[in-house]
């Protein structure tokens, strides 16, 4: 069921609105012949580096719109700020697009979310779908209360699905299943080091790194109530302990009600500057006052094994001795 949205963009900008005062907003899910977007906000790509995704997207049924922003580079970029943030507007205002993929990550959507206009994207949602640097848009979009998807995206479609792995087609295929409505229900192996307990909650989160950035911002993340996953590549481990640190900082771990891991692709210490803590000792140190459930090794971030998670919907997580299982409610 789709909620009404009773107020403007720029009321929520000026009024602090708690987690308990906003109505989740689901957009529609996805028929075949529905018209699906691939616009490139952050880093460049090409057509044809995107072509997989777009073969697997027809063979879904799906009708594709490939926005301006593939093909562009300006240095790293899919095209200048205002090229960018163009496509993007283009995406969220045509009422034929019924989903946003966005090409790749990389970085660049800081530079142009404040340029954009969701007007009409709020009178009318539709599901954006991406993660790592869109972890922008992922967080910006829950302190309205409108849900999206946290999945790979068109640069990590295989170039041959016959030979691709099973997990490459599984979680691939996540991400039709999150599109077309199905209650999402995942399993991670037992760490040692997880804390046991069940919990529920708005799913919310991304890259670490990305919401550090955000903090004090419109942007920010609000935590309370919800159940919170973090991943991130290519960081010394103590870069992700600041990280931490700004989460228990800046409140977010005090009143959450559930906390995932998933991967970390960890930066091996330089010899002579070995960090005292491992990613266990780092997440435990923090959140050790405090008494919800944590799970580690999760799947999903720069991994193959990065499965489609709808955010901003209420999941269960149950953190248990043999198994963990996060299912939408």
């Amino acid at each position: 069921m789709i909620a009404s949205f009773p107020f403007g963009w720029k009321e929520i900008n000026t009024q602090a609105k708690s987690s308990d005062e906003l109505q989740t907003i689901i957009p529609k899910y996805l028929i075949p012949g529905d018209i699906i977007g691939i616009t490139s906000p952050a880093g460049n790509i090409t057509l044809e580096e995107i072509r997989p995704a777009i073969q697997q997207m027809e063979s879904w049924g799906l009708t594709i719109n490939v926005g301006d922003s593939i093909g562009k580079r300006n240095f790293t970029f899919g095209g200048t700020d205002e090229e960018r943030a163009e496509d993007f507007q283009k995406m969220l205002d045509n009422p034929s697009i019924r989903a946003v993929m966005c090409a790749r990550g990389g970085y660049g959507f800081v530079r142009i979310v404040d340029q954009l206009n969701f007007d009409k994207f709020l009178k009318s949602p539709k599901w954006i779908i991406g993660f790592s640097d869109l972890t922008v848009l992922h967080s910006h979009l829950s302190n309205y209360g409108i849900a999206s998807i946290h999945s790979k995206m068109c640069n990590s479609f295989p170039d041959d699905r016959s030979n691709a792995e099973p997990i490459q087609v599984e979680t691939i295929f996540s991400i039709w299943k999150a599109l077309t409505g199905d209650k999402m229900r995942y399993f991670a192996r037992h760490n040692k080091k997880n804390r046991l307990g069940t919990a529920k909650g708005e799913l919310i989160g991304g890259n670490l790194k990305t919401i550090e950035s955000l903090a004090g911002s419109k942007s920010d993340l609000r935590t309370a109530g919800k159940l919170l996953f973090v991943e991130d590549t290519g960081e010394y481990l103590y870069s992700i302990d600041r990280m931490f640190w700004n989460l228990k900082r800046t409140g977010k771990l005090a009143q959450l009600n559930g906390l995932i891991i998933g991967g970390f692709k960890i930066k091996p210490d330089d010899p002579g500057e070995e960090f005292a803590l491992s990613l266990y000792d780092i997440v435990l140190e923090k959140v050790k006052e405090y008494h919800y459930p944590v799970c580690f090794d999760f799947p999903v971030g720069h991994q193959k094994n990065n499965f489609a998670l709808k955010c901003g919907i209420k999941h269960q997580v149950s953190v248990e001795q043999g198994l963990t299982t996060l299912k939408e409610l």
